[in-house]
């Protein structure tokens, strides 16, 4: 039970930074949010790595968290950049069933995972209620494919990152998510250097440095998720974030929730049912 109230926090946790970030990459360029949000995360997860009892840091647990950060660090760029044009009712749920979908074949297919009926059950109806729960009145075709590969793009290395971070022996405590960090600002940074590109400076900068402080902290939650249950359980129920920018629309800005989005919410919490029980 642990482990699924962890991965849920970072399912939350993801979805307001999302929301925040692709926000915060409508003032600025989506490339520098993102390298700043990543800069954040390094000084946050640094911080926080001494708390968390790591006996036994390996270099192969440093090398899984790179990799995953690397996969965050392109992530967050098409997502941002996705979201900053508009797009997040095709981005975000584009991007959450790809991270849920290469975990989820790679787990069952080569790392031996196995699922009991309820769980394959809840990962059955996840997928599509991500997609309901995210859609929107006011999709424009017009934009739709350049939505749909901003959010390929995002989806795999949204895959990359929890696949990679999943492998980290629990020994390394929290090390991986700075390791990953670091990986990630490296993997954005050689972006920053396009003619007119610069960091945000003021508010914007300080906001987008704090909110990739969340994400770490939301990363953090996934890792001692996995360690609890299942790969594919954890991946599954982190990838519930694009339910928190309806639910925020919903509670924070008074919107009214369509049919379809309603749907997408009833089979989220089915989904979390299912999979529930079966870590249980």
């Amino acid at each position: 039970m642990t482990g699924v109230l962890l991965a849920l926090a970072s399912a939350v946790l993801y979805g307001v930074a999302d929301v925040w970030g692709g926000l915060l990459s409508r003032r600025a360029d989506p490339v520098a949010v993102a390298l700043l949000g990543q800069a954040g995360g390094l000084v946050c997860s640094v911080a926080a790595a001494p708390a968390v009892p790591s006996p036994d840091v390996a270099a192969g647990d440093l090398a899984w968290g790179a990799l995953s950060g690397a996969g965050t660090g392109l992530a967050m760029v098409f997502l941002y950049r996705g979201i900053s044009k508009g797009n997040l009712s095709i981005v975000v749920p584009v991007s959450a069933v790809g991270g849920v979908a290469l975990p989820v074949v790679v787990g069952v297919a080569f790392l031996g995972d196995r699922l009991t009926a309820a769980a394959w059950l809840g990962i059955a109806i996840v997928v599509p209620a991500l997609w309901l729960v995210s859609r929107s009145r006011s999709d424009e075709g017009g934009r739709v494919r350049a939505a749909l590969v901003n959010g390929l793009a995002a989806g795999a290395g949204i895959g990359v990152q929890y696949l990679a971070l999943a492998q980290a022996g629990e020994d390394s405590g929290v090390w991986p998510v700075a390791a990953g960090r670091v990986a990630a600002v490296l993997a954005i940074a050689p972006m920053m250097c396009s003619p007119g590109r610069r960091l945000p400076s003021g508010t914007v900068g300080l906001w987008s440095a704090v909110n990739g402080g969340l994400a770490a902290v939301a990363l953090v939650c996934y890792l001692l998720a996995t360690r609890q249950q299942l790969v594919v359980i954890a991946v599954v129920l982190s990838s519930l974030y694009p339910v928190v920018p309806v639910l925020l629309g919903v509670t924070a800005l008074r919107e009214r929730l369509s049919g379809t989005q309603a749907a997408g919410l009833a089979g989220a919490g089915a989904a979390v049912v299912l999979l529930t029980l079966a870590a249980a």
